[in-house]
């Protein structure tokens, strides 16, 4: 796009969808707005409208993705409750990701805010190591910090059950996975 030309924010907000159903991996708000001259901001409020007029749009810790559906077999979908250590996340989240579980989310209860829910979306080593890069450099505080008792829920998808069954075997092996 012209550094000088505008878009409307209708034509924009198409622009963004376009671009997120053909990309392949998540595209971070910078990115977006930099495709579209706008700042980081205004991308954030483009993706809360396009979510208002439900557009499948996740953001992720990686970026936003399009939810593209796909009828690639049935994949399993499980809850899973955990409770670690801060130094145990990556542990973790490796777990997972080597037995070929993707971790979608995660999920407390705070004490004031009820249930809180964040979207996570890593599938391998790499995908882990840029969640974990990216809490750091935002000095963030993981989700599980936030509840009284650090047990928190993830959503886990797999391929199949025992690629779930192996990963939690491991957890619970390391002393993370709940009973």
């Amino acid at each position: 796009m012209n550094q000088n030309e505008k878009m409307t924010g209708d034509e924009r907000r198409e622009f963004l969808l376009a671009t997120l159903q053909s990309s392949k991996n998540p595209l971070t708000g910078k990115e977006l707005g930099e495709l579209t001259n706008v700042s980081r901001q205004v991308i954030v409020g483009d993706m809360t409208l396009l979510k208002a007029k439900n557009a499948p749009i996740m953001a992720t810790s990686q970026g936003y993705i399009y939810m593209q559906e796909t009828r690639e077999g049935n994949r399993i979908e499980q809850v899973i409750v955990c409770r670690h250590t801060p130094e145990q996340t990556e542990e973790e989240l490796n777990i997972f990701v080597d037995h070929g579980v993707t971790v979608k989310d995660v999920k407390v209860e705070h004490p004031v805010y009820g249930d809180l829910s964040a979207s996570i979306m890593v599938s391998n080593r790499r995908d882990v190591k840029e969640f974990l890069k990216r809490i750091e450099e935002a000095n963030a505080a993981y989700l599980s910090n936030l509840s009284d008792d650090g047990i928190h829920l993830h959503t886990v998808i797999a391929d199949h059950s025992e690629q779930i069954s192996d990963a939690m075997t491991e957890l619970k092996k390391a002393g993370i996975l709940m009973d």
